[in-house]
């Protein structure tokens, strides 16, 4: 059931909900957007009593604000659009591309907002999936055919939702182009080596550090999107991915302190061990010793309570000897 349930969640809501939002937004704003995973899933591991939150301990503090902060980048992000952007390296591109007409490629505000709220689903099921996995390996220790039975439930359930969604047999037709290239990539490298990675970095660092990369692929995306795609940056998206970041990094320091705790924690264990085992050494020693000394203090008591009897024996008496009377 729990690998049922992981093929819902990561090849079919997670990549479907994803793509359809990336469709109707920009790259960066998608890999923006996807910032919000740490936070989301701190939120549902404090829901599914996976984490505890001490509000008096500043590391506690430091998780609570972070997620705060980062859903609040996020809402910035889908609510203000804001100036577009001009960047150094993107002004020549966007000449080049200036006789293409991009009024029919812009997407609208109605559009943007709609691409926002399934991005953040997609997320949503990104981070219960993390979630799910997490629980899955206590039990199912095997990453690699973990991993292979997670895609092909998911081939089986995206194959029946595409039945039920498109009726069109074009839809199924792959030529040798992008298309072919973009869901060979999308099934190799986004779903089984991805999942595999996160399962063997899971079992060893937790979902955590698994997360902590997510702001290096916002980095990436807009550079090579600005490059390749010409594509425009906005103020808001800006505004709102910084506070992501800035919230990201917080829950990241606040998980970090709760990871150096336990380590301490574990480190002192064996030492008190260590030292209650010579503790313990050296009570048995000091109790031998002490029954030692009372079995000889009892065999002296003994000693000393033996009845003293005194035997006495008659001396011999000399014997008499006749002496004869001197004559007269």
């Amino acid at each position: 059931m729990q690998i049922f349930v992981l093929g819902l969640l990561g090849p079919v809501i997670d990549q479907n909900f994803y793509y359809a939002g990336l469709k109707f937004t920009s790259p960066t704003f998608s890999c923006a957007m996807s910032n919000m995973l740490p936070a989301m899933t701190f939120v549902m591991a404090v829901l599914c009593r996976m984490e505890k939150v001490d509000i008096k301990k500043i590391r506690c503090q430091a998780k609570v604000i972070g997620t705060i902060v980062t859903v609040g980048g996020a809402m910035l992000m889908t609510l203000y659009k804001g100036h577009v952007v001009k960047l150094i390296w993107s002004e020549h591109v966007h000449t080049h591309n200036s006789s293409v007409p991009s009024a029919s490629h812009e997407p609208s505000d109605k559009d943007w907002f709609k691409g926002s709220i399934l991005l953040i689903l997609a997320t949503l099921a990104w981070a219960s999936f993390f979630i799910l996995q997490n629980i899955t390996m206590r039990r199912y220790t095997a990453p690699l055919s973990l991993t292979s039975l997670v895609c092909f439930m998911g081939t089986l359930q995206s194959i029946a939702v595409t039945f039920v969604m498109e009726h069109k047999a074009s839809v199924w037709t792959i030529g040798w182009d992008m298309n072919l290239l973009a869901a060979a990539y999308a099934g190799i490298v986004s779903s089984s080596i991805a999942y595999y990675v996160q399962g063997l970095v899971m079992q060893k660092r937790g979902p955590v550090f698994v997360t902590a990369f997510s702001p290096l692929m916002m980095i990436i995306v807009a550079i090579m999107g600005s490059f390749i795609l010409a594509e425009k940056i906005y103020i808001g998206g800006v505004l709102g991915a910084v506070l992501i970041v800035i919230g990201l990094y917080s829950v990241l320091w606040g998980k970090y302190k709760e990871y150096q705790e336990k380590e301490a924690e574990e480190l002192s264990i064996p030492e008190a061990v260590k030292d209650g085992q010579g503790n313990q050494k050296m009570a048995i020693e000091d109790l031998e010793a002490n029954i030692v000394e009372m079995s000889k203090s009892e065999a002296n008591n003994k000693l000393a309570s033996v009845p003293v009897v005194a035997i006495s024996s008659p001396m011999p008496q000399p014997p008499m000897i006749a002496m004869e009377a001197p004559k007269a």
